[in-house]
């Protein structure tokens, strides 16, 4: 193996280790939500630079495709993610809650409209 593609695939791994590290130490779901999203492209795009150095052109044309798409899909599923935890559990390390305001306002409409929500039942 390439010294140099070896060294990003272990900057790569030592980034993923990073971040598993502070998923099991960080205490809100929150902060492990940030740990994950932020450290894993970059582990993914490091241990990707240093496989395409070894795989050729047509691999490392391939790469760059899921590279791409996951640098596309991560922000917004990570996005979704803090949206469910925040719609559905309750922390002592959120101060000021600047959507309550906004998921009020909204679910005042739906109630005024006999809006059904996603369980079929009807909201009031």
């Amino acid at each position: 193996m390439n010294p140099v593609s070896s060294v990003f695939v272990l900057l790569g791994a030592l980034v993923a280790l990073l971040a598993s590290i502070g998923l099991l130490r960080l205490r809100t779901s929150y902060g492990r939500f940030h740990a994950a999203g932020k450290a894993s492209p970059v582990a993914f795009l490091l241990v990707a630079i240093g496989t395409a150095i070894e795989v050729g052109p047509f691999g490392a044309a391939e790469l760059g495709i899921v590279s791409v798409a996951l640098l596309l899909t991560l922000p917004a599923s990570t996005h979704l993610l803090f949206r469910a935890t925040h719609r559905t559990s309750s922390s002592e390390h959120l101060h000021i809650d600047e959507l309550a305001a906004a998921e009020a306002e909204v679910a005042g409409r739906d109630g005024a409209s006999g809006a059904v929500s996603a369980e079929g039942e009807e909201r009031s």
